[in-house]
Formats: structure tokens, C-alpha cells, sequence
């Protein structure tokens, strides 16, 4: 019924159809000619600033960034080009404002804005979008965030950020900002195929776009990519695969244009997570370094010897799961996107369906033990090794204390997960109209947002021993009492998680969001003055299934799961999904509103100040919580069901044709009802964050240099389940992150390097261990000996930092290895591209 309604509210405008032009095509010069072009024709020195620079994203109307109230940036195609990111969340570090843990690979990264806290993993306050919709309603879900879904290639035209202000009121569950990733649509002539290879490490890539008019009114563009290879870190097998390809199709007409556009996209890449990396020193003053035979750049813990696991599916049949499926992310999208005009009135439409899935097998958790200690630690006092997989396959690990160089053994639990279902239809529709009062402009609009988000997932967890190995080398380890018998099962320490019965869970849930808005600008002469409201309300309904939820509910059996006839150690508590589910039933609704004014004093110089209030409903990361009833779906606490979010911002903007200069203060206080993604346990606590945020760009002749800074200095309110925590600065947060990019433009080559930075943070909420800080250098250069043919060399991580992102220890471990969360070490890419 409510799939019904969302294709109700769309019919009348499917034949006219989709969204909002204005921001989902920005007027030039904050994309430009220069991005639709063929990039070898791109790379002169930098357009001058015109007049005006047009935002559109989280905003009721386009306009220049220096007549609206809001804190904004903008990424042209070329310019992500060049940073060297190598996924989403690597591009994301190049904007001011945003903290993004981009360790884990191309999705799965922490995200998060001008000190909102990141207390689990993903996106919470955050989101991203496709062309102006939403890519996941909630970009959190475990194991599914919304980078996942997300990749960005030839296709990509701009990206454009807005930190707080109306990203309260202009999308729902967005309270920290809006990253909207825009497409080319054709409107300038012409293509590109570009070949790139990895040139100290495995990767081959092609590229390709092509856009071209039909007729004076009818365009289309294509494009898409293709690559594999073993990736950034070795993994001992070929762990990158896949690709997509996306098309849209614009009919335009007096006062508007009808869009069609399609994504399918089916790529795999590894999901590195947890890494050892050893620590010695104190808790305040730690020393990280590698452990002997493995790099936390270069290397990870999957192998060449572990490629499968047995576990037992949803249904709680035996299967073999593939463990080099790593991230496997499938996208089949459709939607329509129009503009036109009744009556005076601006009407944009955009609906989009995606049908998405993600097998997510990574490690999730792991332990980090001397090899020597194991068998003592893991039942078998007195007992042995034996390696499980591998060439060395039954053969006894002679002496553990030097296995592998580090005699180093790991217990790790394999995040088997399989999300079945992410589909997310969405719909947003809205009327804007420009009354004229006397000299003065009264811009009105009304809309009405509504999605529907469905999880369906299982997690098919299992718990390994294994060695610890560069090269993806490493081999399971097997644990045999002194009387022979194995505790383990092939390397296999449980069928589930390393405590029986914990974390074997089913979700099929489905939310509906629906949401009316509306806002209002007045512009008299250089003042703007503008206000928004938006009321989401939205109902949370389905079944959770796991022994997590108590009520007499059994979470392990025997089961002969290898099917030997004999049921070994491990199989005497395989983790099992109960048949008695319990229900999640419940709805909530939140008011969401912003004001702000905006002076425009002199044509290059404006100031602006504004006051939010905005909301995040939960969705999967409340469910196996205290929060939700599980006799009937309740929520429990009823304001648990949102977490509400207060902004104020003030800032000065200042661009000439060759300096611009962007200064912001800003408070921010949230609410959090989350689950601790190092502990797993519930967490309800309340955050305040102040700070100032810098973003400027400079040029001269063909040297021109762009940086932000931001300092951010964010609190633990209350934690009302650990109350220790009250005052303390939350895990993750940074005082300083800051990005500086210089570069040299002329006709025929481009050279320049991007720095991104961080200082140190805390690495739980405790604030008893220190991360340290770091910064991780990008060089780039391209060259152009012919009109339309360029050459490109990229690194990333140039001077091979070890940037640690996250440490999940409270203090340093007995064993001297903390699990770490770290960016990839140097990579360097080689690329011609031919524009035609």
C-alpha cells in the first residue's frame, strides 16, 4: 500500500516528469562548460569567477552562493579528477567541514560533519545523494551505507556540499548536510575513453562517457566504467571486480525539460576494516608502529589460503559462502526528473527507483593474540597449532613464537552478511514562484518529499583463528588438545560470533517517510531574509529475528554442519536464527525548521547568520536494543525514535575574480541513540560541538591554490548509560582537519598536490588512549602533448603515512597489537585519456 501511494503521488507528472532543475543541474560556473567539455580541453588555468556562482543543492532555489544564507562548496569533475581519490569518502576528505574515515575501502566509511558525532559506523547526519534524491534514506544501515552504492567516474559533472543550514528542511534525515554527486547530462557535445592501470598496484580501469544532442531539444549521455585487480592492499587474490554504467535521456521544452535516467551497477571490492598494528608507550603518549612481516598500509587480513566459509544461511541451511565477495554492492535504478511551469509557478518533480542489494563479508571484529598463547586461550591448555589452510595444510606449527616473522595469531569474526533487499523509492515534488513586492522579490515554495526504505538482511557471521601474514599469505590455524582433539574445525572457532548465539540476526523492516515543506524568501536590495519549515512523519514496521532479543529464544544448536556424520567441537553451537521473531511497530513525526538572513553589502562581500532545527529518525541501528518493545514493536522511549539536531551558524563570504574567502562560526548540540560500533552495546547520549570553519581559493597566473580548515571543539553532553563519559570529548572528533591544494595550470600540463590533514583523537568515548594525527599527501600531473589526448600520473598517500583513522581499544592491549582502522598506504596510477 505504501509503494502504491508513492506511485500515486507520482503518476500525474510521470508524462511531464522529473526534479528539480536547479539542482540537479547547476548553472554554470560552479560546474561550467569546463566540466561537459572533454577534460583535455579543460586544463587552462581556472575560469575567472563570473558574477555569480549558482548552488542548488538543500536549498529552495538556486542562487549565488553570496545571496544565500548557507555554508556551501563545490567540486567540478576535473578538480575530483585530480585529488586522486580513490572512492567517495576519499573525495569527501577534500571538503571543509567533513571527517571521513576512508580506511574501509570503496564503502562502509564514517562520515560525519562539523563535530555531529560518529558513534557507529556510516553516515548518520549526513547524506549523501544521486542528482539531487537521496542514494539510502538512512546512511547508516550496518553493513549498507550509503557510499556503498556510490561511484564516481566519468559520469560525474560536480559534487556540491551544504553544512547545516536548510539541509534540515529541504531533506529529511539530514540535520548535519547534504553531498549531492551530479551527473552530465549531455548539454555540451562530446566523450572520452580513458585507460588507467595501477602502477604499484594491481588495478586496470576503463573509463568511457558520451554525450550528444538528437535534435535541437532532445540529448542524451552515457557512460560508465569497468576494472579489476587485487587492489590497493594485498589480498593474495584478484579481490576488485565490477563496474556500471548510467544513462539519462533530456527532452526539453518553453519552460522546462523531462529527464529519463537509468543505473545498473555490479562492482566488488574488498572491505579492509580491522588491521593489527602494534602499540607500545603509554595510553596518552602511544607509539604505533607495524608488527614484524605485515604493513597496515599495504596489507590486509583476508588470504589467498581463506577464500570460503561455511555458516548456515537465513533459512539455517549449510552453505559456502565466498569471502572474497568482500563489499558486493548491486545497483538497478530508474527515474524521471522534470521542470515546467503553470501558472507562474516553477513546478520540479523527481522520482527515482532503486532496487539494491550488498553481500558485505568483511572482518568485523578481531582479537590479536601471541600464537604461542592461543591454544591456552582458546580451550586446549597444553595443546597445539596446526595450520588449517594453505600448502602447510595438517602440518603442526613447530614453533608459534615465530610464526609468520611476528608470531602473531588473530581471532576474527567474519561479518558474513547478506542484505537482500535495500530498496528505496523515492519521491520529491515542489512548486516555487517569485512575487514581485514593490522593487522587492517574495520567492515562495511548497513541496511534499516521500520514500519508502526496506532491510532485508541476514547476518551469517562466523568466528576464525588465523595467522597474520603480508602478501595475503596468512593460513587458518586449527587448535588440538594434547589428547588430539580439535577445538576447532578447519580454522573454524564458532559457527557464528566468538560468543555463542550473539549476533545471528534477521531484519526485514520497511519505513515510510513522508514529509510536506515550505519556505519563504524575501529579498529587499542586498538583504535576504528567508525561513523553512518541514514536518517529517514516518512509521517503522517489520520483524527482527535473533536470540539478542532474550524472551526464552535459542540462538545455538548441534548441527552437523560440514556434513561428516560427526559433530566436532564447533558444531556442538552452531549460531541459529530462531523461529519466533519479535515485531517492530512504530511511528514518529518531528518538526524540522531554519531561519537565517543573508546581507549583501558590496558586490565581492557578504555576511549571513542562521538557526536550524533538524531530525534523524533511527532505523536498523535501534532494533536488538532496550529501545523498541519486542511483545509488540513499540518504542519503549519514545524519543529515542529521533534524534533532533540544533544548529546556529554566522559567517562572512568574500570572491573577487581571483580571491575568495569563506569564514564561518558555528554550535551545533545533538542527540544520539545508537549502538557503540566498538562494543555493539546501546548508547544514548547528548553532544554539543563549537567551532570555525575556513574555505578559500587564491589565483595568479597559472598558480592557484585552494584550502579549508575547520577546528571543532565537541563535548559528551550526557551519557546516560556510562554517565563516566559526561564531559569528555567524543571518540573520533579532531580539533583541526584541514585540506590545502596548490596548483600549476598552463595549456599543455597540469602539476599539484593535494594535503589533507587531521589532528590527534580519542579512540573511545573513555578518552583514555591518544590516535595520533597525521597528513597524507596526493600529487598529480597531467599532461597534454596533443589537443584532446592527456597523460596522467597520479599517487595517493605520496610519502607512505600511516594514517590511522580509528583505534577500537579503549587502552593499549596486554599483547602490545591494537585493532586499527587505517588509510591505504602509496598508491600510484597512470592514465591516458582520449576526448573526442
Amino acid at each position: 500500500m505504501k509503494k502504491h501511494f508513492l506511485l500515486i503521488t507520482v503518476a500525474p507528472f510521470a508524462l511531464v516528469a522529473p526534479a528539480m532543475a536547479n539542482e540537479t543541474v547547476p548553472a554554470a560556473p560552479v560546474v561550467s562548460n569546463t566540466d561537459a567539455k572533454p577534460e583535455g580541453q579543460d586544463q587552462k588555468a581556472p575560469a575567472k569567477k563570473g558574477t555569480e556562482e549558482v548552488f542548488s543543492t538543500g536549498v529552495a532555489k538556486g542562487r549565488d552562493r553570496l545571496d544565500s544564507a548557507t555554508s556551501t562548496s563545490a567540486l567540478r569533475a576535473s578538480e575530483v579528477d585530480k585529488i586522486g581519490a580513490r572512492s567517495i569518502s576519499e573525495i569527501l576528505r577534500d571538503i571543509p567541514g567533513i571527517r571521513a574515515e576512508a580506511s574501509t575501502g570503496e564503502g562502509s566509511a564514517n562520515i560525519t560533519i562539523r563535530g555531529l558525532p560518529i558513534a557507529s559506523t556510516g553516515a548518520k547526519f549526513l547524506q549523501l545523494q544521486e542528482d539531487g534524491l537521496p542514494i539510502l534514506e538512512f546512511g547508516d544501515i550496518a553493513f549498507a551505507t550509503a557510499d556503498t552504492f556510490l561511484r564516481a567516474d566519468l559520469n560525474l559533472a560536480a559534487v556540491e556540499a551544504i553544512r547545516g543550514g536548510s539541509a534540515s528542511t529541504f531533506a529529511s534525515n539530514s540535520p548535519g548536510g547534504i553531498v549531492n554527486f551530479i551527473s552530465k547530462t549531455g548539454d555540451t557535445e562530446g566523450g572520452a575513453v580513458q585507460l588507467s592501470a595501477g602502477l604499484d598496484y594491481g588495478m586496470r580501469r576503463v573509463d568511457f562517457d558520451y554525450g550528444a544532442k538528437i535534435t535541437p531539444t532532445l540529448r542524451f549521455h552515457v557512460g560508465g566504467f569497468y576494472r579489476d585487480g587485487e587492489g590497493p592492499r594485498a589480498t593474495g587474490y584478484n579481490s576488485t571486480h565490477g563496474g556500471q554504467i548510467k544513462l539519462n535521456v533530456t527532452k526539453e521544452f518553453d519552460g522546462g525539460y523531462v529527464r529519463v535516467y537509468a543505473k545498473y551497477m555490479d562492482d566488488v571490492t574488498p572491505a579492509y576494516d580491522i588491521t593489527p598494528i602494534a602499540v607500545s608507550g603509554t595510553n596518552l603518549k602511544p607509539v604505533y608502529k607495524n608488527i614484524a612481516g605485515y604493513d597496515v598500509r599495504h596489507d590486509s587480513l583476508f588470504s589467498k589460503n581463506f577464500q570460503s566459509q561455511l555458516t548456515l544461511n537465513g533459512q539455517n541451511q549449510p552453505v559456502r559462502d565466498d569471502v572474497t565477495a568482500g563489499q558486493h554492492p548491486i545497483v538497478k535504478s530508474i527515474g524521471l526528473e522534470s521542470k515546467f511551469e503553470v501558472a507562474g509557478w516553477d513546478l520540479t518533480e523527481k522520482f527515482r527507483y532503486a532496487d539494491m542489494s550488498n553481500h558485505y563479508m568483511g572482518i568485523y571484529y578481531a582479537q590479536f593474540v601471541p600464537a604461542a598463547a592461543m591454544p591456552a586461550a582458546f580451550g586446549a591448555p597444553g595443546g597445539s597449532l596446526r595450520y588449517a589452510s594453505g600448502p602447510l595444510t595438517g602440518q603442526t606449527v613447530t614453533n608459534p613464537t615465530t610464526l609468520n616473522g611476528n608470531g602473531l595469531g588473530a581471532l576474527m569474526m567474519l561479518a558474513d552478511t547478506d542484505l537482500h533487499s535495500l530498496q528505496n523509492i523515492t519521491n520529491d515534488i515542489r512548486a516555487s514562484k517569485v512575487w514581485k513586492l514593490g522593487d522587492n522579490d517574495l520567492t515562495t515554495t511548497v513541496g511534499v518529499y516521500s520514500s519508502r526504505q526496506t532491510i532485508q538482511s541476514d547476518w551469517d557471521w562466523a568466528s576464525v583463528l588465523s595467522g597474520i601474514s603480508d602478501n595475503g599469505d596468512a593460513a587458518l590455524l586449527d587448535v588440538v588438545t594434547p589428547t588430539n582433539i580439535k577445538v576447532t574445525q578447519d580454522g573454524t572457532l564458532r559457527y557464528g560470533a566468538p560468543t555463542p548465539g550473539q549476533f545471528r540476526r534477521t531484519y526485514d523492516l520497511a519505513t515510510t517517510t513522508n514529509a510536506p515543506f515550505a519556505s519563504v524568501n524575501l529579498k529587499i536590495g542586498g538583504v535576504a531574509i528567508g525561513g523553512s519549515l518541514r514536518y517529517d512523519f514516518g512509521k517503522t514496521e517489520g520483524t527482527v529475528f535473533g536470540a539478542d532479543l532474550g524472551g526464552g529464544r535459542v540462538g545455538t544448536v548441534a548441527k552437523d554442519i560440514n556434513g561428516d556424520g560427526v559433530i566436532s567441537v564447533p558444531e556442538m553451537a552452531v549460531a541459529y536464527t530462531p523461529a519466533r521473531g519479535a515485531p517492530v511497530d512504530y511511528n514518529y513525526g518531528y518538526l524540522s525548521y531554519s531561519a537565517g538572513i543573508n546581507w549583501r553589502i558590496a558586490e565581492p562581500l557578504a555576511v549571513f547568520a542562521r538557526y536550524s532545527r533538524g531530525g534523524r529518525a533511527n532505523a536498523d541501528r535501534i532494533q536488538f536494543s532496550p529501545l523498541v518493545s519486542t511483545l509488540d514493536g513499540s518504542m519503549i522511549d519514545k524519543d529515542a525514535a529521533v534524534d533532533v539536531v540544533h544548529q546556529a551558524e554566522a559567517g562572512v563570504k568574500f570572491r573577487n575574480d581571483n580571491l575568495t574567502l569563506n569564514v564561518t562560526g558555528f554550535w551545533a548540540k545533538a542527540e544520539d541513540s545508537n549502538l557503540d560500533s566498538t562494543t555493539g552495546q546501546p548508547l544514548l547520549r547528548d553532544y554539543k560541538a563549537i567551532g570555525a570553519e575556513f574555505e578559500g581559493s587564491y589565483r595568479m597566473g597559472i598558480f592557484s591554490i585552494t584550502a579549508g580548515a575547520t577546528y571543532t571543539d565537541a563535548e559528551i553532553v550526557k551519557d546516560v548509560l556510562t554517565p563516566a563519559n559526561n564531559g569528555h570529548t567524543p571518540q573520533h572528533q579532531a580539533k583541526l582537519i584541514y585540506q590545502v591544494t596548490p596548483q600549476i595550470t598552463t595549456d599543455k600540463f597540469s602539476v599539484g598536490a593535494v594535503f589533507v590533514g587531521t589532528t590527534g583523537s580519542w579512540a573511545t568515548a573513555a578518552n583514555t588512549l591518544k590516535v595520533p594525527g597525521y597528513t597524507t599527501t596526493n600529487a598529480f600531473v597531467q599532461f597534454r602533448p596533443l589537443d584532446k589526448v592527456t597523460l596522467s600520473l597520479n599517487a595517493a598517500n605520496l610519502f607512505d603515512v600511516v594514517a590511522i583513522t580509528a583505534i577500537d581499544d579503549a587502552v593499549i592491549p596486554a599483547a602490545g597489537v591494537a585493532r586499527a582502522h587505517v588509510l591505504n598506504g602509496r598508491t600510484i596510477s597512470g592514465s591516458v585519456r582520449f576526448d573526442f
